[in-house]
């Protein structure tokens, strides 16, 4: 990850000398449990960042700027906080404070989290005196709901939601024979949690949060049938929280107007690391169910 003044990339054994550098300044551990600036302490916790293995796409990154490592920075499950949730961190060094780096590096990281990951929610736990650290939350966006005694002291429980700027409003989907759409797309969105939210003489629609999907008999249609492999929509792509949700879905879906493809493949026909099922109504519709539960690993 880059920035206008910094880059942010995967922590590595070569990083120990100069993240015990950063750290070895004691202004640096003033509101840790324990004192990086002892050599020892600070390898320690290198040691603990390099052996994480945590869901793809989180971890652990120093932060560098004109190629000095100046600071460290995480996004993986929370060791404090319940239900695995990301938990964000950063620490830039003393010598670099006042000039919005923390921010910057921090935003980039978050980004990161939302953007590229797609995660629901970052959380952050930020020391009840660490007034800078709390600010750099707040200008990130961060909402304070709560505190607690994490990482053996008074923290501040934050968190951050992805906003909404430039995500899905909603799908319409004009369809021949209204009752069978009503039928098979009713039946599947109702069961990954969709509740009804308008209906019409034409239509109907669907909604899951600030997202709604519609299907319409609309009297301007043009043709009396779906090709999804001419231009235009090809497929619906829906998340599924677990895999045994997915096949659990698939096994059901004949009774309410779907049929597999790629049944041969299943569930890997997006290839070995995408978990999931195709399936096709009459009307010529795709939808593909991806399983949100990463490898049985967890690497």
């Amino acid at each position: 990850m880059t920035t206008a003044r910094l880059a942010l990339r995967q922590l590595v054994e070569a990083d120990r000398e100069a993240v015990v550098k950063v750290f070895s300044d004691p202004e640096m551990s003033r509101f840790f449990a324990a004192d990086f600036s002892d050599p020892a302490a600070a390898s320690a916790m290198v040691d603990r960042r390099l052996s994480y293995r945590g869901p793809a796409g989180q971890g652990h990154w120093v932060i560098e700027r004109d190629g000095e490592v100046i600071g460290v920075a995480h996004l993986r499950p929370s060791w404090e906080l319940p239900g695995e949730v990301p938990e964000l961190g950063y620490y830039v060094a003393s010598a670099h404070a006042g000039q919005g780096l923390a921010t910057e590096a921090a935003r980039a990281v978050l980004d990161h989290g939302f953007h590229a990951l797609g995660l629901p929610a970052v959380w952050a736990l930020v020391h009840e005196n660490n007034a800078a650290s709390r600010k750099v939350a707040t200008r990130l966006g961060f909402l304070d709901v709560g505190s607690g005694i994490h990482y053996g002291d008074l923290h501040r429980v934050l968190v951050a939601l992805p906003a909404v700027h430039g995500r899905p409003h909603h799908v319409e989907l004009w369809v021949p024979d209204l009752a069978e759409a009503e039928r098979c797309w009713g039946w599947l969105l109702g069961e990954l949690g969709w509740s009804e939210f308008q209906r019409w003489a034409a239509g109907v629609s669907w909604r899951l949060g600030g997202t709604y999907v519609v299907v319409e008999a609309s009297p301007a249609l043009s043709a009396p049938e779906h090709d999804r492999m001419r231009p235009g929509l090809n497929h619906l792509a829906l998340h599924v929280a677990t895999r045994a949700q997915v096949d659990d879905l698939a096994a059901r879906a004949a009774e309410h107007g779907w049929r597999p493809l790629f049944a041969d493949r299943y569930p890997h026909a997006g290839g070995p690391a995408h978990y999931a099922a195709y399936l096709e109504n009459d009307a010529g519709f795709e939808v593909e169910l991806v399983a949100s539960e990463g490898p049985a690993t967890g690497k």
